[in-house]
This record gives structure tokens, C-alpha cells and sequence, in this order.
């Protein structure tokens, strides 16, 4: 169960506390294969349109298809079933959210992701420089 801010301001007033909501940007801990695969994708997420998109298409429904069949196991299965939602919805926002979120989700989704051979081998390259360069 989750409890909005109010709720739980109301369970902890009952104990004589009040809730304090900061916000502050914090730098996630990501693993050096987590953070290349964020800035590759993220990298993506900049070139996504719904033009991008549509050519983008075959390729994605195409590496889902290899995906489907060389993965095993939970959460790689229902990350690749949430991934093939997103295609065939072709829902931009949800996409976008994938290609560059932190959540822990969005990091799984990640690693069998469809999205191969969509940058161009020189981006590729300069983003892996970056990666070198920060870490």
C-alpha cells in the first residue's frame, strides 16, 4: 500500500510528527554498466520522435523478436513484454521515460533493451568517450 503526502502527514500528526517533503537532486548509484547504458540511451532519447520513431520501428520489432527468443527469467521476460507494449503503442512518453529514467524499473528495462544498432557508430563512440571521461 501506498500513502500519499497528505496521508501520511495525517498517520504521523496522530504521533505527533509532522511530514517534511525535500527536494533536492541526488546523484544516483549506478553500477559503470548501468551508467553506459543510460548515456547510450539517453543518447537515443535526444533523436526520438514520432518520425524517428516510425523509422526506428522495424528494427525495434526486430530485436524485440531475437530478444524474445535468447531471454529467460524474470524481470528480463516482462521487462521485454513492456518494452513490445511501448512499441506497438508507440507511447513516446513512456519511451522517453525508459530511455533516460533512474528508477530501478527503468535500469532492468534497460538491460534487454530493443534499442540496438539505432546509433550511429560515431555517437556510439562519443558517448563511450564521455563515459571514459567521467568515470
Amino acid at each position: 500500500m501506498e500513502l500519499s503526502d497528505e496521508q501520511l502527514d495525517r498517520l504521523l500528526s496522530c504521533m505527533g510528527y509532522r511530514l517534511e517533503v525535500v527536494r533536492r537532486p541526488v546523484v544516483p548509484e549506478l553500477t559503470r554498466s548501468e551508467r553506459r547504458s543510460w548515456m547510450l540511451h539517453r543518447q537515443l532519447s535526444i533523436h526520438l520522435t514520432r518520425t524517428t520513431f516510425d523509422m526506428w520501428r522495424p528494427t525495434l520489432e526486430r530485436n524485440l523478436e531475437r530478444l524474445t527468443d535468447g531471454v529467460t527469467g524474470q524481470p528480463h521476460t516482462r521487462n521485454l513484454e513492456l518494452w513490445r507494449s511501448l512499441v506497438e503503442e508507440g507511447d513516446m512518453l513512456g519511451l522517453q521515460r525508459v530511455l533516460t529514467g533512474l528508477d530501478r524499473q527503468s535500469i532492468e528495462m534497460r538491460e534487454v533493451s530493443p534499442m540496438g544498432g539505432l546509433l550511429s557508430e560515431g555517437e556510439r563512440l562519443e558517448v563511450l568517450d564521455e563515459l571514459a571521461m567521467v568515470g
